[in-house]
C-alpha cells in the first residue's frame, strides 16, 4: 500500500503545532502519517506531542535550530529514508482543511502521477487568499483568480506542497544552507524547470500566521532584520539561474526596496547594507544540493 508522510517543521509554536497535527490526523477520505520535525523548541513542544495518542504520529528533535530550510531538509530526508511514497510538507501554523489531502490525491490520480509537485490554495484566517503563499505562474508573476482546479504554476510555498518521493530522490532536498526564506521558491522552481507542476484549487489550507502582510524590510521591526540577510542572498541564488531576465529582476527589486528604505526607514544605512550586502553575497553563494534514498523496503 502506498504511504503518505506529512512533514511539519516547528519551532516554539506549540499551540499552533497541536492544531496543525490534529487537522492532519482528522483528514477525510485520505490518510497520512505525521512526521513532526522540532527545531529544538524550548516551549515544551516535545512533551505536548507525547500527549497525543496516535500510531500515525512521529516526532524527532533536530538538536538545534536549523531554520525552516534545514527543518524541511531534515524532514523530507526522514520521510524518504523511511520508505514513504509521497511527502506532504507544511509549516506548523498550517491548518489543512478536512479534504485537503483527498483533493491533492484526486489531482495526483487525474494527472496519473505525471507532475513535479502539487500546491494547495492557501487562505488566511479571514478567508481571503494569503498573499505570502500565492503560487507563481512564472518566477515574476503571481497566479490570479479565478482559476480551474488544476492551474499550471512554476513556484509555490512550503505551506501544503505535495510531491512523490521519487521526485525528491531525483531532484534532491531543499537547500539547508538557505536557513530561512526563499528555500521554497528555490526548491519548487528547481523542480518546475524539469517537470510540470500545478496549483490544486480544491485543496485548501488555512495559514494561521499572525499577519497576512507581505514582509517589508523598510517597515519591519529591528529584531527581524537578521532574517533579511538570508532573504536577499538567497534570492540572488534563485534568480541568477534565470539568466539575464533574472538579473534584471533582482536589480529592479533591490533598487525598489532601497527606495522604500530611504523613504520610510530610520536606520537607512543599516538596511541598505543588508540589501546590497546580501546581493553581493548571493553572487558567490554556492550551496550544494544533497540527495537521499530509501533505507526501508516497502
Amino acid at each position: 500500500m502506498e504511504r503518505i508522510a506529512a512533514v511539519v517543521v516547528t519551532y516554539n509554536r506549540k499551540e499552533l503545532l497541536l492544531q496543525c497535527v490534529q487537522h492532519l490526523l482528522d483528514q477525510q477520505k485520505a490518510e497520512c502519517d505525521v512526521l513532526v520535525v522540532d527545531n529544538a523548541s524550548t516551549d515544551g513542544t516535545a512533551q505536548a506531542v507525547e500527549q497525543i495518542s496516535s500510531p500515525r504520529l512521529f516526532y524527532r528533535n533536530t538538536g538545534e535550530n536549523l531554520g525552516g530550510a534545514g527543518g524541511f531538509h531534515f524532514g523530507m530526508r526522514w520521510a524518504v529514508e523511511e520508505g514513504y511514497d509521497y511527502v506532504w510538507i507544511m509549516d506548523d501554523d498550517s491548518l489543512p482543511q478536512p479534504q485537503a489531502l483527498a483533493a491533492l490525491w484526486a489531482a495526483h490520480e487525474q494527472l496519473n502521477g505525471e507532475y513535479g509537485w502539487l500546491s494547495s490554495r492557501c487562505l488566511w484566517t479571514d478567508g481571503a487568499l494569503c498573499p505570502m503563499n500565492v503560487q507563481r505562474v512564472t518566477p515574476y508573476k503571481d497566479l490570479t483568480e479565478p482559476v480551474q482546479n488544476l492551474a499550471p504554476v512554476q513556484m509555490a510555498s512550503f505551506v501544503s506542497l505535495f510531491l512523490r518521493a521519487d521526485v525528491i530522490k531525483m531532484m534532491g532536498l531543499p537547500l539547508r544552507q538557505f536557513f530561512i526564506w526563499t528555500d521554497d521558491w528555490e526548491y519548487t522552481r528547481r523542480i518546475s524547470r524539469k517537470m510540470p507542476c500545478y496549483a490544486v484549487w480544491k485543496s485548501t489550507v488555512v495559514h494561521a500566521m499572525k499577519s497576512k502582510t507581505i514582509v517589508n524590510i523598510a517597515t519591519d521591526v529591528p529584531e527581524r532584520m537578521l532574517r533579511y540577510r538570508y532573504f536577499y542572498r538567497n534570492d540572488v541564488y534563485l534568480y541568477r539561474r534565470e539568466g539575464l531576465k533574472g538579473w534584471l529582476w533582482l536589480l529592479a527589486k533591490d533598487t525598489w526596496h532601497s527606495v522604500q528604505v530611504l523613504k520610510k526607514s530610520s536606520d537607512k544605512l543599516g538596511k541598505l547594507k543588508i540589501i546590497w550586502g546580501g546581493f553581493f553575497k548571493g553572487i558567490r553563494f554556492a550551496p550544494q544540493i544533497e540527495f537521499c534514498e530509501s533505507r526501508k523496503k516497502k
